[in-house]
């Protein structure tokens, strides 16, 4: 293994690859969205899905038939409503969440609170009573907040299992990859920068130190290019100046670490891909880390490893906004019915 991390655009092309056959089951809950579509095209493109399960509240038939004509083994079926969620879960092993408001300038994550919350927590209630099993990926934001939601859903449904549920924060590991390539004349899909902590603002903490290949900037170009990871999303937010925010980026990052979980689902060994999960890593008690991914999910987290001083502070830095946004999601969790 080169690195501690897949290599960025191998899960992708694994993901279509036509040696590779499975039988995985997904689902992409908020499947009409900006996000939902593309993810869904390239869950569609893949080999690795058998059945693709397409839920929203609106336009999911329209786009289901459109999926379904493309000439790949995916089995596509679209869910409409409330009433339709169940059976769109039922038999699925893997739950993708992209469902919620976009961003639009001036906002932040967390003014996403009220509203993908409420959606997060009403989706994960059907995901833990209709498919308690699924490995459940979180996309909606704030992250930070969402995961903690979704686990005290699990929790109170008494099918709680940690290392089942992930929150999605391969676009930062994409956008550092992409970036620390520009400044270097690299290919980006060489490039593997491992990018802990949380998934937003200063939570999110790429570790440059530990990019493969190795690679050295001078103090200030490091820190603007942590700056522009950080604030990469508030970029695309503004450059589409009102008409949403990251989702085609998104929707390769979300694929991107579908396909390694799939991979490591069927036995594949080495998966490597960091995300926000339940984590005794540091003292939030959820934190984005490399983790080796195995048939159930975690099989074991791989730590933050060696870091610079400058990583250290980072990491010092981030742990009361990230504290604060676990708490956020637990209280919400607690009080929702």
């Amino acid at each position: 293994m080169l690195s501690r991390l897949a290599r960025p655009a191998a899960a992708l092309r694994r993901g279509l690859a036509t040696t590779a056959q499975n039988n995985a089951k997904v689902a992409v809950l908020g499947a009409s969205g900006g996000i939902g579509q593309p993810l869904s095209l390239l869950l569609k493109n893949s080999p690795l899905v058998s059945r693709l399960s397409l839920y929203d509240i609106a336009h999911t038939p329209g786009v289901a038939a459109d999926l379904s004509h493309i000439e790949t083994r995916a089995n596509v079926k679209g869910f409409l409503g409330p009433e339709q969620l169940p059976e769109c879960l039922k038999g699925c092993n893997v739950v993708v969440i992209p469902a919620g408001v976009p961003r639009k300038p001036g906002m932040t994550r967390d003014d996403l609170f009220n509203t993908n919350a409420s959606i997060v927590a009403t989706l994960t209630t059907a995901c833990a009573k209709h498919c308690p099993e699924a490995m459940i990926c979180i996309i909606s934001n704030p992250v930070n907040s969402t995961i903690p939601i979704t686990s005290e859903v699990f929790k109170k449904h008494g099918v709680y299992n940690p290392n089942r549920i992930f929150g999605v924060t391969t676009l930062d590991i994409v956008r550092a990859n992409t970036f620390v390539a520009e400044l270097k004349g690299l290919d980006p899909a060489r490039v593997s920068v491992p990018v802990i902590g949380g998934h937003a603002g200063k939570t999110i903490i790429p570790l440059i130190s530990q990019c493969t290949p190795k690679v050295d900037f001078p103090q200030d170009q490091l820190e603007k290019l942590t700056g522009r990871i950080q604030e990469a999303g508030t970029e695309v937010v503004k450059a589409k100046a009102g008409a949403g925010s990251a989702t085609l980026s998104m929707a390769y990052a979300g694929a991107r670490f579908v396909f390694s979980l799939v991979d490591a689902m069927n036995g594949k060994e080495g998966v490597i891909e960091c995300a926000f999960v339940r984590s005794d890593e540091t003292e939030s008690p959820y934190f984005s880390t490399p983790l080796l991914l195995g048939k159930n999910g975690i099989e074991k987290n791989l730590g933050i490893g060696k870091i610079s001083p400058f990583e250290e502070k980072m990491v010092a830095e981030a742990m009361s906004e990230l504290k604060a946004s676990i708490k956020k999601g637990e209280d919400f969790a607690k009080n929702f019915k």
